[in-house]
This record gives C-alpha cells, structure tokens and sequence, in this order.
C-alpha cells in the first residue's frame, strides 16, 4: 500500500470506530478507571499546579477531559474528524474545557517549547512516520517537559509466528469465555481484516517496543524516566487486559533536558 491508501485506510477504520470508541471512553469516565488513569500519568509528569498538556491522537478525548477536569490547559489533536466530534460533544456534557485541533501527529502546528506534558495511548503504532512524530513531539516539549505515552505491539503478530500463535490461542480461549464479547463495535469482520492488512505496512508492526521506543527517544535527546513493559489491569478493565492477552499494553515516560 502507498502512503495515501494508508491514511485512507486508518482514517476511514477510526471514522467508522468513532461512535462505539466514544462509547468506551464515556464508561471509562464513569468508573473507577477515570482516577487510575489520572493518578497513571499525572504520577510522571512534571509537578506544576497548571500544566500545559498536549493530548496526540485524542480520539473521543478520554484523556483530554480528565486532564482538563484536573485543573490542566489542555490541547488535543486527532487526524479524525469524527473522532474530534465526539471527543468535543464529550468535553462539553462534562463540562471540560480543552482546545481540539484536526492535525496529524506526526508534523504538529505548534511552536517549539510549547508544553510542559504530552500524553498519547494507543497512538504511535498508527503512524506512517513514528520516528518523525516522535521528534516533534520532543520539539513542542519544554525543556524539562515529559512526554507519558502508552501503546502496545499490536500487530507485531503479523511478523512472529510464535506470537501469533500465542494470541491465536489466547483469542480461542477468551471467545469461548465471553461469546458475546465485541471489541469492534460491531464493524464486519471485513474492516477488521482491511485494518490488519494496512496495519501489516506500517513500519512499526514488526518492531519490538518498548525497545524502539526507548532507543529512538534517546536517539533524540530525551532522557527516558521509566518504562513499564505491561501497565496490567490496575487502570484497564480486567476483560480488556484478558481479552489483549498475550498483548500488553506499555507505558513510556521521557524528558526533554533542561539543557
């Protein structure tokens, strides 16, 4: 695939994941979850009463509107329309406020020294130019600035039979627990495959991460703070972490040098 079809691809599956992405993100805001994520990152980021938070792929804005809740300036930027509409209507009935912005997040319209704290989940193994955006979002960073990102080698199955098959296993079992369970939203199993198929052409499918992550942030200058390679249920949904079994879900913490 070339780089438009890609895009394409990823922009139409989010567009189309919107409602029921927005959906899971409101009952995370509902329970317990909303505090554990709070606590996650503000326990990593730098101590200031009013941080200027950068939000990287918002989505329906979970994370923007719990940082906003918690006394924070925030602005988050998605590539997706759709997404955006949700996260704003989201914003508004909790009463949050926080500036979104359509822009892509690996060539960021801000200027440099911008933000004290850049949060992102599940954002990173999307990215056409991952390196790139990393960058930029080391340059929008103040110096003494964190980034506290969270992803996971979601498609690196697609590379490595053993893990394939490990998840392949895993899938078998969880479907025979919960039948009824539908991560999707309820999209045809042909989006779900086309997604897949895109995800196999992206550069960072067959990466090992965190390990790139931490070598290209220190390639950059960042000096990386601390790593968790599996942030377990403590601020997912038990079903959510059994379900992605035997894959976890990482957390990144890095600072930009004061000098």
């Amino acid at each position: 695939m070339n780089q438009d079809e890609i895009l394409d691809t990823l922009t139409s599956y989010w567009t189309d994941r919107a409602q029921s992405y927005s959906a899971q993100n409101i009952a995370e805001m509902n329970d317990w979850r909303r505090q554990a994520w709070r606590e996650l990152i503000l326990s990593h980021a730098p101590q200031k009463e009013c941080l200027r938070v950068l939000d990287i792929g918002t989505g329906p804005g979970f994370f923007a509107i719990n940082l906003a809740l918690a006394g924070h300036e925030v602005t988050a930027v998605d590539v997706t329309g759709e997404m955006l509409a949700h996260a704003k209507q989201n914003a508004e009935s909790y009463g949050a406020k926080a500036e979104f912005v359509l822009h892509r997040g690996e060539f960021l319209p801000f200027e440099d020294n911008s933000f004290d704290l850049i949060v992102s989940r599940n954002v990173v193994w999307n990215l056409e130019y991952p390196e790139q955006a990393l960058s930029e979002w080391a340059r929008v960073l103040a110096p003494g600035g964190r980034m506290v990102y969270f992803d996971a080698n979601w498609y690196l199955y697609l590379y490595d039979d053993e893990l394939c098959a490990q998840k392949k296993a895993a899938e078998q079992a969880f479907r025979a627990k919960y039948p009824v369970h539908n991560y999707a939203g309820n999209l045809p199993k042909s989006r779900i495959l086309e997604l897949e198929q895109t995800a196999y052409s992206l550069p960072l499918s067959k990466e090992k991460r965190p390990e790139w992550d931490r070598a290209v942030l220190e390639r950059l200058g960042m000096q990386i703070i601390k790593v968790i390679d599996d942030i377990g249920p403590g601020v997912q949904d038990p079903l959510d972490w059994e379900r992605d079994h035997p894959i976890h879900t990482f957390m990144i913490c890095a600072e930009k040098p004061e000098t």
